[in-house]
């Protein structure tokens, strides 16, 4: 991981887009975290950042843990079937 300051990554942008391919680059702002600069594969894997870092997101999954450990859930086979139901 390497860490550099928000001045130092606008100067070498390109170089740090290439060293984030080896790992996170921290960027700081007065020495304090402020971003992070990660290498992406392909677009699921954006949207699995996106999704991770969406308040709405995480609130539905929270909500939804809490019905599985009341036992509300459903079970995997079920969910699976239904959902294919109704995209055909």
């Amino acid at each position: 991981m390497k860490i550099a300051s928000v001045a130092d990554v606008k100067a070498k942008f390109s170089g740090y887009i290439k060293a984030s391919e080896e790992g996170p680059v921290v960027v700081t702002k007065n020495g304090k975290p402020v971003a992070l600069l990660l290498s992406v594969k392909d677009e699921e894997e954006i949207e699995r950042l996106l999704l991770a870092y969406s308040p709405k997101f995480r609130s539905i999954m929270h909500v939804a843990e809490r019905q599985v450990r009341q036992g509300k859930g459903m079970k995997h086979d079920d969910f699976w079937r239904e959902t294919e139901a109704e995209y055909k």
